[in-house]
């Protein structure tokens, strides 16, 4: 069980679950996500404009999926492959993401620096991410495909300028952002599951160039300010 941990438990639980599969031969975890962040709802207040905002950009949702080594040939295809998962805590951004238990509820309250502070470590992040996992520098962000958590509008925003990425390398995470919401943990797994819809769109139409699509990052962030990042290699 893993508890508390908001909009990046669903990389964590590929990381974890991939721990196990590879240890485990012959096994197979099931990964299941649940949030239910109506939790925090509170009735709107002229004091408490910002609840306004929560409320609009969260939602409830639950996702699961299945991680596993070394597939049955003829049984088993695999969607995704986890080549390399790592977290990162950047020191002193503790504050960034504030939740506190009151006589109303939950109450969450994201700073307006979180952009920022994504903002200005994403890069040296996805760079020792690719590097650890085998891609050099040569490799550029847009020969990439990205499933990127959704945390809002303007974190993505910051994110493609910050990263140089082309129009359309978000859209999956923008789909999933329109369609559900921050729907926390649980929404890494929307963004991947309309990435797999894409790319067999592209490969059943021809469009699909294996160099630039075969590999990828998973990306999530939440409360610490923690960083959780997967390379991904598309079967």
């Amino acid at each position: 069980m893993l508890y508390f941990l908001g909009c990046y438990g669903g990389v964590t639980g590929l990381r974890v679950a991939k721990d196990i599969a590879e240890n485990n031969p012959g096994s197979r975890v099931l990964l299941a996500t649940s949030e239910t962040t109506i939790l925090g709802f509170r009735p709107p207040s002229k004091s408490r404009p910002y609840d306004l905002v929560g409320a609009a950009l969260f939602g409830d949702g639950a996702a699961a999926v299945v991680v596993g080594a070394d597939p049955v040939e003829g049984k088993e295809e695999g969607f995704m492959e986890l080549s390399y998962a790592v977290q990162e805590f950047l020191p002193g951004t503790h504050g960034v993401i504030d939740g506190r238990l009151s006589e109303e509820g939950i109450n969450f309250r994201l700073g307006r620096d979180l952009p920022e502070k994504i903002e200005g470590n994403i890069e040296e992040f996805c760079r020792k991410l690719m590097r650890i996992g085998g891609l050099g520098d040569g490799v550029g962000f847009n020969e990439l495909f990205w499933a990127v958590h959704p945390g809002g509008p303007a974190i993505l925003n910051r994110l493609e300028g910050t990263l140089g990425l082309e129009e359309g390398k978000l859209d999956c995470s923008r789909k999933a952002l329109m369609d559900y919401g921050n729907v926390s943990s649980n929404t890494i797994f929307y963004v991947m599951e309309y990435m797999r819809e894409e790319l067999m769109k592209k490969r059943k139409g021809g469009e699909y160039k294996e160099s630039e699509e075969e590999w990828g990052l998973g990306l999530a962030f939440g409360p610490g300010i923690t960083f959780e990042g997967v390379l991904l290699r598309s079967l």
